[in-house]
């Protein structure tokens, strides 16, 4: 590797979409944000809901039906990780690698590593059963790029057997320039890069050691080396035309204020967009931060900081901080239903044309959310407008839709709601309250923690218990929206809600902070 890669960068080597040039050209950081259009609600639809109107073509081309780059799509569209990539090349103390473990859901942990071979069998396997999966990334459960050559090959027998699959991976940035060209060779036009921090004293207290140039470095110097070549990876790939999505994860008490300053110099390299995460922080899990009492944020915190970063780099908020192996739409996982023994055992055809059909009634329905949010949000503006603004959980397995039982709920996606707007802010795991047709009492404290920020939670059915529960906690169980898409179904409430206020029937309070239970089982977890 050359001397310089190491080497302090060009204090202007910047580039934006849209502003492409090729790598280090002298370019003044845009005045707006992300996608060159973030407005104080921000509405980009980079990451949300609005459409292309805002991005070039080919830009929109790259993200409509990619579940973790636009909000919209996730909705609609399913993804997969393959575990190809078991090495890594640095040590986050917020990181637990684990091959065998079916569960815990989050980042690291794979229940079976694969081989390249193996991959593409499953990821051919998933497609003809899932028509809507649209998306092949590459995780770990290491760093895709410390084991180069099970990515690449995984990626060149997909692009011959599945080519209308997205190819995508993840990496802690360290060996990313020496591995742009062979990803853009591959046409792998979606990357995601760990960020952290940009000042490598910050880095030393999240990074214990990188494995750099054959040797193991520590402290100071490892953070700074991680953070230059983070930096040059990112600049290489916006040059090349690379869409790049930086997530971050929130340290209480050690990055959580330094946030904004990475977000600021990302968007000034040409990430498109980013992703601020909650540390995850259970003890159980074995992390250095977890077993040391490391918190993770609060609900409130979380959204602080991610509101805090409005007006810079384009936000992902939908995140779901996923498995290296997960399968399905972002906030389930499928990949019991494909393992190696279920998928020899299944008559696998891959049908190109059965697969587009499929798609095009994903895009009938998912024109049908948009013209219903756009009809919810005419009305709302034909009432006097006022400031308030409040949080709903939604109850959804998916689709868009108030669609799911309040006792099956493994996740609620949070919406802020005002007499403007209706847009998605986050998720909430939770444990699973009804097991074997039974609601367990013991796991609704839990539950109702979790949402304790929202006003109310729609859900298709709920029992007498929980709802009572709720009620009593200050949150409204609205079952009535059943099978209506969720922002005109958060949309009709509030109406309602502020009709209400209106009346004198209720008085209008804040609620409290929630607790982000990112320790919680997945339904898999439940029933193993």
């Amino acid at each position: 590797m050359p001397a310089s890669a190491t080497a302090s960068l060009p204090a202007k080597s910047y580039v934006s979409i849209g502003q492409i040039r090729p790598l280090g050209a002298l370019l003044e950081a845009p005045a707006s944000g992300g996608c060159d259009t973030l407005s104080s609600e921000d509405k980009a639809s980079c990451g949300s809901s609005d459409g292309p109107d805002d991005m070039p073509q080919e830009i929109w081309d790259k993200v409509k039906n990619h579940p973790c780059y636009s909000e919209e799509a996730h909705h609609h569209y399913a993804r997969m990780h393959v575990a190809v990539a078991p090495a890594c090349n640095i040590q986050c103390n917020y990181c637990n690698r684990k091959y065998d473990c079916s569960n815990e859901s989050r980042p690291g942990v794979v229940s079976q590593k694969l081989t390249p071979d193996q991959a593409v069998k499953k990821v051919v396997a998933v497609a003809s059963e899932i028509p809507q999966m649209t998306v092949l990334g590459i995780a770990g459960p290491g760093d895709a790029l410390a084991n180069p050559a099970k990515t690449f090959e995984t990626f060149r027998m997909l692009q011959e057997q599945a080519p209308d699959i997205k190819l995508c991976l993840s990496t802690n940035g360290l060996a990313l320039p020496d591995w742009v060209d062979e990803i853009c060779k591959y046409n792998v036009d979606h990357v995601t890069i760990t960020i952290n921090m940009v000042d490598p004293a910050i880095g030393a207290k999240i990074y214990p050691w990188i494995f750099w140039n054959h040797q193991r470095v520590t402290g100071y110097e490892a953070a700074k080396i991680l953070h230059e070549r983070q930096m040059l990876g990112l600049e290489m790939l916006t040059a090349r035309g690379v869409l790049t999505k930086v997530n971050s994860v929130l340290i209480p008490g050690i990055n959580d204020k330094h946030l904004m300053e990475v977000n600021r110099e990302v968007k000034k390299r040409g990430a498109f967009l980013h992703n601020i995460m909650p540390l995850i922080s259970e003890a159980e899990h074995g992390t250095v931060f977890g077993l040391t009492g490391q918190r993770g944020p609060s609900a409130d915190e979380l959204k602080e900081v991610q509101d805090a970063c409005m007006g810079g780099a384009k936000l992902m908020r939908h995140c779901r901080q996923c498995r290296a192996d997960a399968v399905g739409l972002l906030g389930e996982d499928r990949s019991e239903e494909f393992t190696p023994d279920k998928i020899e055992q299944m008559e696998v055809v891959y049908d190109l044309d059965k697969r587009r059909a499929y798609q095009e009634q994903v895009e009938i329905e998912r024109q049908a959310q948009h013209d219903a949010k756009q009809q919810a949000l005419a009305a709302a503006a034909a009432q006097p407008a006022d400031d308030i603004k409040v949080l709903l959980a939604v109850a959804t397995k998916g689709g868009g839709r108030v669609n799911e039982h309040f006792g099956h709920v493994t996740e609620f996606q949070i919406f802020e709601v005002s007499s403007t707007q209706a847009h998605f802010v986050g998720h909430r795991r939770v444990d699973l309250y009804c097991q074997g047709g039974f609601g367990d009492d013991e796991q609704l404290p839990s539950v109702v923690r979790a949402i304790n920020d929202c006003h109310a939670v729609l859900v298709a059915k709920i029992g007498a218990c929980p709802r009572d529960e709720l009620a009593a906690a200050g949150i409204e169980p609205v079952d009535r929206f059943v099978g209506e898409f969720i922002e005109k179904a958060a949309l009709d409430w509030f109406g309602d809600y502020r009709q209400r206020i209106a009346s004198g029937a209720i008085t209008h309070q804040q609620r409290g902070d929630a607790q982000i239970r990112q320790g919680a089982f997945t339904g898999v977890a439940a029933a193993a």
